[in-house]
């Protein structure tokens, strides 16, 4: 990951997020896309209590998103969502992900008790299990959970 960094993106307006999304279209995504339009619109600013979102860069090109919401599905505010995963998929497999996720860990830590997220995409599944989240296979709004305890 040389040159590569991780920052918390305090306006995701003044990034240019167009290969982001366009790459993410190519492969059948659409949440990065659905990231934008809700950021753009006010609906979803990564902006209440220990939520975040990051970004990673190579220099000044962002390369990899990835954020932490309360979870709008879970009762209560105990429990946080990761949101939005995503690398470009010529930087993948580089430990970029990981990366990602291991700052949205610790940054719910002293806000969240549990962390949750769904995907759908198998690749995905199997990442989020190496790195620590169990399955959650009768849940209907997520499909691995991260106890923060």
């Amino acid at each position: 990951m040389n040159n590569i960094t991780i920052i918390k993106i305090g306006d995701l307006e003044k990034i240019n997020t167009k290969a982001l999304v366009a790459k993410s279209l190519d492969e059948g995504f659409t949440f990065i896309e659905r990231l934008v339009h809700e950021y753009q619109s006010g609906e979803n600013r990564f902006d209440k209590s220990g939520e975040i979102l990051y970004g990673a860069f190579d220099r000044t090109t962002i390369i990899a998103i990835g954020g932490l919401n309360i979870d709008p599905y879970a009762k209560g505010a105990a429990t946080g969502r990761v949101r939005h995963l995503y690398v470009l998929p010529e930087w993948r497999k580089q430990g970029i992900g990981k990366a990602l996720v291991e700052r949205i860990i610790e940054a719910a830590r002293g806000h969240f008790q549990h962390l949750r997220l769904r995907t759908f995409n198998e690749e995905a599944a199997l990442f989020y299990l190496r790195i620590g989240f169990q399955a959650t296979p009768d849940s209907e709004s997520a499909t691995h959970t991260f106890s923060l305890k």
